[in-house]
């Protein structure tokens, strides 16, 4: 299944994109998309309830805006510097284990929604991410269990400003967690329509111009490793998002290095993920 969400900020309901790219209105389901879905019975429920009800389902208009595709989650965990190359760009050394930081949830974002580049800022950047959505609990999970605490996975654009994240004092939280610095989408691919999420394509365009393209098959530490790696350090709850990194291509790394300016597009995408588009904004106040 693809899961969506869908309608004006604080007003979004569940919805549901069908093989055809129909969109419809699965608010009749009575149950919107957050841990107690997740981490039930709600994607087997849903499915079960489709086969009945989707033919009577509202559908959802072409201009309806899309919304982040859960409910807002308890954390973001996040993984720098996993493609060898992006963290060669960035002038890093290659992680001998996987380097973890948060996103706030505040930042999440509808996968079309203005990103807006912060009061003063002037190295806000892109990253084109995958990003795991858990279904089970995890704690200590091996790695040969990990698929199993997974419910599917999303398109992440993890924005970043680099002078907040790099020049500041203390951690890389500064410059990940802004409003609006999370946008993801366009839906959630239940796991079983991504059979190999260590082997896709992602890109990124900034005004129409491709800057990154490259494949998760160049992780340095793969979907089943980080999830079982970051279940030793805390608790993964159900609709938790994982975003996995980013490749090469992000503004740091060009010379000199290009940062987002007012009015420049941002489009993306990843194979079985679809694609989103964010213009940025300057904050106003």
């Amino acid at each position: 299944m693809k899961l969506i969400r869908f309608g004006e900020v604080g007003n979004e309901k569940p919805g549901v994109q069908l093989e055809d790219g129909t969109r419809i209105d699965v608010s009749a389901f009575g149950q919107d998309y957050d841990e107690a879905f997740f981490g039930g019975d709600g994607l087997e429920r849903l499915s079960s309830w489709l086969e009945s009800n989707a033919s009577g389902c509202p559908k959802i208009t072409d201009t309806a805006r899309l919304a982040v595709p859960l409910v807002r989650p308890s954390k973001i965990v996040c993984v720098g510097l996993n493609y060898a190359k992006h963290a060669e760009e960035a002038g890093m050394a290659i992680p001998k284990e996987p380097v973890l930081f948060f996103k706030a949830t505040s930042a999440l974002v509808g996968p079309n929604d203005d990103v807006v580049i912060p009061k003063g800022s002037e190295k806000t950047d892109w990253e084109v991410e995958l990003a795991i959505v858990i279904g089970k609990k995890a704690s200590y999970v091996e790695k040969e269990d990990a698929y199993n605490h997974i419910a599917g996975y999303v398109l992440h654009n993890d924005i970043s400003e680099r002078a907040y994240q790099i020049e500041k004092e203390g951690q890389w939280c500064k410059g990940k967690g802004c409003d609006t610095f999370a946008p993801v989408g366009p839906f959630i691919a239940t796991k079983d329509e991504i059979p190999n999420p260590n082997n896709l394509n992602l890109w990124l365009k900034v005004n129409g111009k491709e800057l990154q393209n490259s494949s998760t098959s160049d992780f340095i530490f793969n979907v089943e490793e980080v999830v079982s790696y970051i279940s030793q350090f805390m608790t993964l709850l159900p609709g938790d998002i994982i975003s996995t990194g980013t490749p090469f291509g992000v503004g740091l790394g060009f010379n000199p290095p290009i940062y987002l300016k007012p009015g420049d597009v941002m489009e993306l995408g990843i194979d079985g993920l679809g694609v989103s588009k964010q213009v940025a904004k300057a904050y106003n106040g």
